[in-house]
């Protein structure tokens, strides 16, 4: 189940990307894009929360600022390094430097933690890194200094979201967690967005799709919709179902086929296909993905894990 929540979040992320362009090039900029991601996303899971879960609202002092720096650091920066990153250069090239992040992840884990990682985990990196840049053609491209480094800043936040986010879901639920994150990462964009900037009437402005949905015409209003929704709540949801099953670093190299879905939508939508070596690309992503899984034992699977749910099982009445 952890590997199938990180697909459907990497399939609507990476369909995301395109999203995203048109939103930002219609005239939003990515600080009011991003709040009005993470304002959505808080929303929603605040009124899901009202109605399920509402001891979800008490959390301790220590979590609350554990939540801060997730939701500033690996939510607020993250969206915002992304967005501007995709504003300055490919979509697929910034994926691939904000998919550094994966081999960071497994330095901590091994280093920081001192989890177990056996040796075919860094073969899986190493080919997960190598396909991608073979599939964005990071070689023949000519890229914005300024680019690069938003998209590296974007590695770096991504890093801290998967480390953190791992280790909250696994004492709250996804759903807190996604609250709480997202809450200061609004407070932090109502300070920084500009949101008062924006002129209201831009958002029933008529705006053409481009490509191949160039004749598909509709208010601004509708792909922001679908930004905040299907780009940014769902993802995010299941981005953190994925946490509670899996570990930071297995579920970070399954999503890095979030470059892969963005390549096959831009296919579609804009026409750019791939050639016989990103093709290649493609296959050496797949097959890094694969070897990941077998890489490292399932949280599941750890014994003193599954002594401590027995545990909480036998006090249940």
């Amino acid at each position: 189940m952890g590997y199938l929540y990180a697909f459907l979040a990497a399939i609507l992320f990476g369909t995301n990307g395109s999203v995203t362009k048109v939103v930002i090039e219609a005239g939003i900029t990515p600080a009011q894009l991003t709040l009005s991601r993470v304002a959505s996303v808080t929303l929603i899971a605040g009124i899901w929360l009202l109605v399920a879960n509402r001891a979800a609202f008490r959390i301790s002092k220590r979590q609350l600022g554990i939540m801060a720096v997730l939701g500033v650091v690996g939510v607020a920066l993250l969206q915002w390094t992304y967005a501007v990153a995709v504003s300055l250069l490919p979509v697929g090239i910034a994926l691939l430097l904000e998919y550094l992040a994966i081999l960071a992840v497994a330095v901590i884990a091994r280093i920081v933690f001192k989890e177990h990682v056996k040796a075919r985990l860094w073969v899986a990196i190493t080919l997960v890194l190598i396909g991608l840049a073979v599939v964005a053609q990071i070689g023949q491209s000519t890229l914005s200094s300024m680019g690069v480094l938003f998209a590296v800043t974007a590695a770096a936040t991504l890093t801290v979201y998967f480390v953190v986010g791992e280790r909250q879901v696994t004492a709250s639920s996804p759903m807190t967690v996604a609250f709480w994150s997202m809450a200061f990462a609004t407070a932090f964009w109502l300070v920084f967005s500009g949101w008062w900037q924006l002129d209201p009437t831009l958002l029933t402005s008529p705006i053409s799709l481009g490509g191949t949905l160039s004749n598909v015409v509709m208010p601004l209003w509708v792909p922001v919709l679908w930004n905040a929704v299907l780009g940014s709540f769902a993802p995010f949801l299941l981005s953190f179902l994925a946490l509670k099953h899996l570990t930071a670093t297995a579920a970070g190299i399954t999503s890095s086929s979030e470059v892969l879905f963005a390549f096959g939508v831009a296919w579609l939508w804009l026409g750019e296909g791939l050639d016989a070596s990103q093709a290649g690309g493609v296959a050496l992503v797949t097959v890094g993905i694969v070897l990941a899984q077998t890489a490292r034992v399932n949280k599941v699977l750890d014994p003193d894990l599954a002594m401590q749910q027995l545990a909480k099982i036998e006090k249940l009445p």
